[in-house]
């Protein structure tokens, strides 16, 4: 069975998307999507925060929740799906877990996620580097 892995592997590498950006449960994403509406397309954002990932591969999941109109929304996207057009991280959060499925039952502050502080360097801590 070896084998029949390695091929599937090399089919699976042309669909593959190349430039997605590296983030985990906890940030914050905009997932950006094409949207067929009839004959018209339009691109479509969802944004908020990251749950869970699974899978690998081109069967790569990440499932994204927020709260629209006081009712939690989550939904699963595809990877390497050729409808969603652009994925930026808005805010990378701290957690310590891999499935933020707790977040499900909070509402308010209590569903908040610490937000990762990295400090930027400044001009004389970038040219004593350089």
């Amino acid at each position: 069975m070896q084998g029949l892995q390695a091929i599937l592997h090399g089919v699976e590498a042309k669909f593959l998307k190349t430039d997605v950006p590296a983030f985990k449960p906890g940030d914050s994403v905009k997932v950006s999507l094409k949207v067929k509406e009839g004959e018209k397309e339009r691109i479509q954002i969802f944004e908020r925060t990251v749950i869970g990932r699974g899978k690998d591969g081109t069967r790569e999941t990440f499932r994204v929740r927020r709260i629209a109109s006081g009712v939690g929304v989550e939904r699963i996207f595809l990877f390497h799906s050729p409808n969603i057009t652009k994925i930026q991280v808005t805010r990378r959060g701290t957690t310590n877990k891999a499935r933020l499925y707790y977040l499900k039952g909070k509402s308010g502050k209590d569903a908040r996620i610490a937000e990762m502080r990295r400090e930027e360097p400044t001009t004389k801590q970038a040219e004593t580097k350089a």
